[in-house]
């Protein structure tokens, strides 16, 4: 349990610094620098990229949204050569040094190589998200139902920690890189980039040595014997998904509170730098502070899972989210940011618990939970690209501001198709 834990201090520093915090800070910067001479009238920075000429912020995040529908394609098919071939761990490896990589390869990255940034933006990204379903698919299998929520909530606050570690290193170095015999401008943030890559491979060896190896079901090793065997899995949990309507009901509603809360963390940060002029070290602070709030709110969310159950928990969480989004539009400056940035930190667990509380809603005798969670997963990664899309476009065909009370919306559909699950009806407190 403990080296599961460590996953999340391990990839946490990939989440925090480079899709929240230094490096969409960085890309702004660096982006406007390149090509600020090709602003329109409404001050948006106009990038070429494979030809094209798109809006620098709408570019980031059409990124992000396409990194995570090639997860949402993947993720099922390789879940089902996890449950069957006993692939897990390698697969869970094979996406990790994907990300690390492309992560290390950002330290390239100045800004007229437009298109190097936004490849290595979307295989970190697709690293990061494809090592996700076989990280979370071990957590019913190396704890008890009673366990889940707490250790839930310890990889997560491992994360925050870790990630606040090496966000304070970064920090340090950004901040006194005159007095580190730093002279070029952008050589500090791009080597909190290599660090990420360095801190994600070396932390991660701790889960890759101790997480069990999953059993084999077929002794097959030819490659397309096992995806076929691995789709019949597949097709198998699918089936039987549509005998389990409270899971169903969950994975709707978390469809869309999803789409509205993974949205605001990836780029809030974005929406400081480009709505509010926020400068780098004031939006890691920020991020800082989200992570620090965050440590504390992921025990907070457990423990009302324990009394009010993990449905009343999720109501009050997504309740909160729906404010804040609200909220987003009227935020005018720095203080607003910190405070709604506070709140957020609070109920980022919302997502860990909604973790733990699919994990009780499985069957009680499933041993495939590789492919289980691939359907968490895929959902998880189809809301991400939902929200991205939808802010990409609302921000470049309205304004941010625009963008983010639309996703109030999704808050509150993801509300009442969640008040629908009936967790009771399987021993779980309601």
């Amino acid at each position: 349990m403990f080296a599961w834990a460590s996953y999340d201090w391990a990839n946490s520093a990939y989440n925090l610094a480079i899709t929240v915090s230094i490096f969409p800070a960085y890309y702004e910067s660096v982006v406007k620098g390149a090509f600020g001479n090709a602003k329109n009238a409404n001050d948006k920075v106009i990038v070429p990229f494979l030809g094209m000429n798109v809006e620098s912020g709408a570019l980031y995040s059409y990124t992000l949204s396409f990194s995570f529908l090639l997860a949402c394609i993947l993720s099922p098919l390789l879940a089902g050569v996890a449950d069957v071939g006993g692939k897990k761990k390698i697969l869970m490896q094979f996406f990790t040094y994907l990300g690390a990589s492309a992560c290390a390869g950002l330290f390239f990255f100045t800004g007229q190589n437009i298109e190097l940034g936004i490849f290595c933006v979307l295989f970190a990204s697709l690293g990061f998200a494809g090592s996700l379903v076989f990280y979370v698919s071990y957590l019913p299998e190396i704890a008890t139902p009673d366990k889940w929520d707490d250790l839930s909530a310890r990889g997560f606050s491992a994360g925050f920690l870790g990630s606040i570690i090496h966000l304070v290193v970064s920090l340090f170095i950004i901040l006194n890189a005159k007095n580190l015999g730093i002279t070029d401008g952008t050589l500090a943030p791009r080597i909190s980039f290599l660090l990420v890559a360095i801190w994600w491979v070396s932390f991660a060896q701790i889960a890759f040595y101790y997480l069990p190896n999953s059993p084999k079901k077929s002794e097959s090793t030819n490659l397309s014997v096992l995806f076929k065997q691995g789709f019949a899995e597949l097709n198998h949990t699918w089936q039987s998904l549509k005998n389990l309507p409270n899971l169903k009901r969950f994975l709707l509603g978390f469809f869309f509170y999803s789409m509205g809360a993974q949205t605001i963390l990836l780029l809030a940060t974005l929406f400081g730098a480009q709505v509010l002029k926020l400068e780098q070290q004031e939006l890691i602070f920020t991020t800082l502070l989200l992570q620090v709030v965050g440590i504390l709110g992921a025990y907070i969310v457990a423990y009302f899972a324990k009394i009010l159950g993990n449905k009343k928990a999720l109501i009050v969480m997504v309740t909160i989210w729906t404010i804040i989004a609200i909220c987003g539009y009227f935020v005018q400056t720095k203080l607003h940011f910190y405070l709604i940035a506070s709140a957020v930190g609070v109920v980022m667990g919302a997502i860990h618990i909604s973790r733990s509380t699919y994990a009780k809603l499985l069957p009680a005798d499933t041993e495939d939970t590789t492919s289980y969670f691939s359907f968490y997963d895929v959902v998880e990664k189809l809301s991400i690209v939902s929200g991205t899309l939808t802010f990409g476009i609302l921000s470049q065909a309205l304004d941010m501001r625009s963008a983010i009370i639309a996703l109030s919306v999704y808050f509150v559909i993801g509300l009442v198709v969640l008040t629908t699950v009936k967790m009771n009806e399987l021993g779980i407190r309601n």
